[in-house]
């Protein structure tokens, strides 16, 4: 795959980041866990990062920069899609307030030095 190509993919990730964070501003869990749009708009942005996450950026890449959680990212997805013992809206939450500006951040660097 091409730095192209993984490019694209980490502006992806990057744009569902940004999406769920515009959601969560100024929210506390109770908002969260109280608007069932909110939730599963997130859990939809959730569901694409961790999907990009493995499937959309070739292994070399995800290699390369073994400072990315790569495998949680795709295990939290999993945990969605599978509902293993339920899905759980505090650990989503808590994904996303406390771990997403971080990998955003992070993800961001990244993609600059690739430029």
């Amino acid at each position: 795959m091409s730095d192209k190509r993984n490019a694209q993919v980490l502006r992806k990730i990057i744009g569902h980041l940004d999406h769920t964070l515009e959601y969560c501003e100024g929210r506390d869990f109770q908002d969260f866990v109280d608007n069932r749009m909110l939730q599963e708009a997130c859990v939809f942005n959730v569901l694409q990062i961790g999907e990009l996450a493995r499937n959309g950026l070739d292994d070399a890449f995800s290699a390369a920069h073994p400072e990315i959680p790569w495998r949680q990212m795709y295990g939290l997805r999993n945990r969605i899609v599978h509902d293993y013992e339920g899905v759980r809206m505090r650990i989503v939450w808590e994904a996303i307030t406390g771990d997403f500006k971080p990998l955003r951040d992070a993800l961001s660097d990244i993609l600059n030095r690739m430029n």
